[in-house]
């Protein structure tokens, strides 16, 4: 399944917008395809993308969610630098061009493939809540869960940044190149200025409301109460000067120093809602390399974030559910195929919800939930045939008499992804986020910060028994993210990833069941429709061929919901005729290559 092209060709050419489903949510991240080309290579990739065309290459590929990124990327790249090198100029730029989405002052995870070594890693950027952070921090004086906007707007939901010390770390370790030099890009467009996209036009003219509340926000994105106009030069001084302060003094031109003090002020400052982020919050956050999670399917080693995301292992439980069926001969278009993959999902979100959270704190059980067997009793809930009434949480191996209470979140699509393959076989996959659209709409030294604690429940306890991802200091937040390695015989073979929010996870399950499944190449799998199933109603992309997937359905017995797809998925492929690059006709993104 596949959007048209007239439908793609639509989106490039006025943007979505898309309408407002409750009178609190945000213009979704879907708003605005379009994006004025910045050069002839940018031009040809976007015509490939608009024609569902992947972009073909020999020696290097990237893609990610804003042509200016992708070029910044791409240079790195040609000069012979490594995919965590062009990882540093891509996230600088996107946090500037893309600044609903991820930055400085948000978290971001990182799987890694190792061309030398062969060795496969991950690093944790994700945010953690401030040492005086309480499990009642997003309650009322009742006990009573606040309301999601009125937790994040403010310094409450403001975590502990950890995107620059990702972007540090993995250059450290991986990069060849000058630290410096790599945010030049970034620098140069922030002083000189850049012309803001439909997207991001259209995403500030829908969230004016709540960017108002903060004087700094309202200044930079509403310029004398107006929203910023699609087609307007852009300039942030500000965001250049905390670049080169990361520029010259490393992390600690960040966490220390005048930029860090920036954001405390900003946040604990912010008198409509402030937080509890200080110095010492900033001065001791580190980075926190995890083994991947890694799982077979289809003869492949799919391998991704384990916990604190839950990205990893609820792609690893979709697929490994599905093992068994053969979805292959069934086909892309079968309501069947999708009565699996929904049910499956369903399943590992009921997991997800009741035992994945920062392992630091509370026991996962990681391997009992991917284990093989405890993933065939699952599956044997729904091979009758039958629509589940219930898809309740399993009893994987572990202490039970750990009790453990279901726990929901309330994780709204934004974030951005980052796919990389280098000409030394170094494969990056990279997602990053400030949470929801804007994050806690704060600014502070040229950047927005994150509204990331708002991925922790808000509820600490459920009849006496304590939810796994409660609020507690120092913890980092649970997180749908799912950047994603496929390798076959140790090497890789896809790499790939997607923002939006907890819907990440069967984006991501998708992609790999298309491609693997189905013989789709990366472009047919980002275009394809979505059709997702989490908590019980099936979620279909509207003016897609997802759409025809309704009426079957419904017959089946489920609820539908036609609506608006918010993924925004970037994938590489790697076979012996070179690489293949595809990006999300949804987004603004392309992808490049040598």
């Amino acid at each position: 399944m596949r959007l048209t092209n007239a439908v793609i060709a639509i989106w490039f050419a006025a943007g979505t917008v898309v309408a407002q489903q409750a009178a609190d949510a945000v213009a979704p991240e879907t708003a605005g395809a379009g994006v004025v080309a910045t050069s002839a290579r940018v031009q040809a990739a976007q015509t490939a993308k608009a024609e569902g065309r992947a972009v073909a290459a020999q020696d290097w590929m990237v893609v990610a969610a804003h042509p200016l990124a992708v070029e910044a990327g791409a240079d790195v790249l040609a000069a012979g630098g490594t995919a965590a090198d062009a990882m540093v100029s891509v996230q600088a730029v996107l946090g500037l061009v893309e600044p609903q989405s991820s930055g400085l002052g948000g978290g971001a995870f990182l799987v890694w493939h190792d061309g030398t070594t062969g060795q496969i890693t991950t690093l944790d950027g994700r945010e953690t809540a401030p040492l005086e952070a309480t499990p009642r921090l997003f309650q009322d004086d009742a006990g009573e869960p606040l309301g999601f906007f009125e937790a994040v707007v403010g310094g409450r939901s403001v975590g502990a940044p950890g995107t620059p010390a990702l972007m540090a770390e993995a250059q450290a370790r991986w990069g060849n190149s000058d630290w410096a030099a790599l945010l030049d890009p970034a620098i140069r467009l922030a002083e000189d200025g850049f012309t803001v996209s439909p997207r991001l036009a259209t995403l500030v003219a829908g969230d004016a409301a709540r960017l108002a509340v903060d004087p700094a926000t309202a200044a930079y994105f509403l310029p004398d109460g107006v929203p910023l106009a699609e087609g307007a030069v852009l300039r942030n001084p500000d965001y250049a000067t905390s670049l080169r302060a990361l520029a010259e003094q490393g992390i600690n031109g960040f966490y220390t120093g005048p930029v860090a003090e920036a954001i405390v002020a900003a946040v604990q400052g912010a008198d409509h809602n402030p937080g509890l982020l200080g110095p010492m919050d900033l001065a001791i956050y580190r980075i926190k390399e995890r083994p991947a999670v890694c799982v077979p399917y289809r003869g492949h080693e799919v391998c991704g974030m384990g916990p604190p995301s839950s990205g990893g292992v609820a792609v690893g439980q979709i697929l490994g559910t599905l093992e068994s069926t053969d979805l292959a001969a069934l086909g892309s278009e079968n309501p069947e195929s999708w009565r699996l993959i929904g049910e499956a999902s369903r399943l590992a979100f009921a997991d997800r919800g009741r035992y994945l959270a920062d392992n630091d704190f509370v026991p996962v059980p990681v391997e009992g939930l991917l284990d093989p067997a405890y993933l065939a009793t699952r599956a044997a809930l729904f091979e009758d045939g039958d629509v589940l009434d219930e898809a309740p949480a399993g009893e994987p191996e572990f202490d039970h008499t750990l009790r453990r209470a279901d726990g929901d979140t309330l994780e709204r699509p934004a974030t951005t992804h980052i796919s990389i393959v280098d000409s030394y076989g170094n494969a990056l996959s990279m997602t990053s986020t400030i949470e929801n659209a804007f994050g806690a709409r704060l600014m502070a030294a040229g950047f927005l910060l994150n509204n990331e604690l708002t991925d922790f429940s808000f509820r600490s306890h459920e009849a006496g028994v304590p939810v796994a991802n409660r609020v507690e200091p120092g913890k980092r937040p649970r997180s749908s993210m799912a950047p994603t390695i496929v390798r076959r015989d140790g090497a890789p073979v896809l790499v790939l990833g997607s923002p939006g929010g907890s819907s990440i996870i069967g984006y991501v399950a998708q992609a790999v069941i298309a491609h693997l499944d189905w013989g789709m190449d990366v472009q047919q799998a980002a275009d394809m429709g979505r059709a997702l199933n989490r908590f019980g109603i099936f979620d279909l992309e509207e003016n897609s061929s997802a759409a025809a997937l309704a009426e079957p359905l419904a017959a089946m017995g489920y609820e539908v919901r036609l609506g608006a797809q918010t993924s925004g998925l970037h994938a590489i492929s790697v076979g012996s005729t070179g690489l293949l690059g595809g990006a999300d006709p949804r987004r603004e993104g392309v992808a490049l290559g040598q």
